[in-house]
């Protein structure tokens, strides 16, 4: 016979285990099913990223522009199908790379990707002011230099460049911001190297060590915004020719298959999706220390949907466990984790 203590002691026991019981299933996925969002989220992604972020179709006047293709494509897809997060997109291609960070702060997207770099300096416009949010890195980058298979031992490391040497970059990204750090062709604030000749299509300019001849992945001094090719001061240095105004990194690889330029500085994933496809042509040469985290940039007053986003693509990610490396080789590895996701929602149910 229970007695009326040890009953109630009883009762505390079973609530105590259903308590602990919600805790294993919410760690399970329980305290992610918040809905990230009420409406349909508005999406903006580069469209010259591949294999990161692409059109299916280059020519902006057509239905594949804005069909999203790639990593960050599948990524978003795999979000879409978890459910409880409440999340859908109409996703819109962006011909144009210039400061597309930024985007997510005006009224016409929720969100922007496309390899977008996490750099503190792109959380600021020109004045300063601090606008966007970058998610949990999701894919992580290393710089690299593409070259044509016959050159590979003579670009096999940053040490090897001279002024012989024209490497061809897209404004504002991480791979010429670090190609100008590592030659020494800026400091690691982005200053030029005094000496160092930049033309523009109004003339050419001589930088003088200071501020006012600034090049950073996040922005430039007016007087260079429209780069066209820099100078080195010296021969130890490289020349950098800048293009992709029009076709973004397809420009680039174009002008590497014809000789126009001796290397592509760019990310090296985007270098060896490159060197594959051309049967070996091109090779990824020299290679960047230093690794970055890349995500989507959102507004800086949407903190809860910044903050749904982290929790369910970190989910996805296995906390940043499952890389670009997985996806390349399992496509569908993050639609697996979304279905494992909704079979654990469909327990606690």
């Amino acid at each position: 016979m229970i007695t009326a203590p040890s009953l109630s002691a009883f009762i505390r026991m079973l609530l105590l285990g259903t308590l602990c019981l919600c805790a294993v299933l919410n760690s399970a996925g329980g305290d992610e099913t918040e809905s990230c969002a009420d409406d349909t989220l508005d999406f903006g992604f580069y469209a010259s990223f591949e294999p990161v972020s692409y059109s299916a179709d280059d020519d902006p006047e057509s239905e594949g522009f804005n069909t999203h293709l790639g990593y960050e494509a599948d990524l978003l897809s795999a979000l879409e199908a978890m459910q409880g997060a409440g999340l859908s997109f109409v996703r819109e291609a962006i011909p144009v790379w210039d400061e597309i960070w930024l985007l997510s702060a005006t009224p016409r997207y929720d969100l922007v990707g496309g390899g977008i770099t996490i750099l503190d300096s792109r959380r600021r416009d020109a004045e300063g002011e601090e606008k966007i949010t970058f998610t949990s890195g999701h894919i992580t980058f290393r710089q690299s230099l593409l070259a044509r298979a016959e050159d590979a031992e003579a670009l096999d490391s940053y040490d090897k460049l001279t002024s012989e040497v024209r490497v061809g970059a897209l404004p504002g990204t991480t791979g010429e911001a670090r190609l100008l750090q590592i030659t020494g062709l800026a400091d690691d604030q982005g200053v030029l190297a005094a000496g160092a000749r930049i033309d523009t299509p109004q003339g050419s300019l001589v930088a003088d060590g200071s501020a006012d001849f600034l090049i950073t992945a996040a922005m430039a001094s007016p007087n260079l915004i429209d780069r066209l090719h820099l100078h080195p001061p010296v021969a130890t240095m490289p020349q950098v020719i800048y293009l992709g105004s029009e076709l973004g990194e397809r420009e680039l690889l174009e002008a590497l298959e014809n000789g126009q330029i001796d290397a592509l500085a760019r990310g090296e994933i985007g270098n060896q999706d490159a060197a594959h496809y051309t049967g070996e042509a091109f090779v990824v040469a020299a290679l960047d220390d230093a690794t970055e985290n890349g995500g989507f940039t959102l507004s800086l007053e949407t903190p809860e949907l910044a903050s749904c986003l982290d929790e369910k693509i970190n989910w996805l990610t296995d906390s940043r466990q499952i890389a670009y490396a997985d996806w390349l080789n399992d496509p569908t590895v993050f639609m697996a984790r979304a279905e494992t996701w909704n079979e654990r929602q469909a327990q606690s149910d």
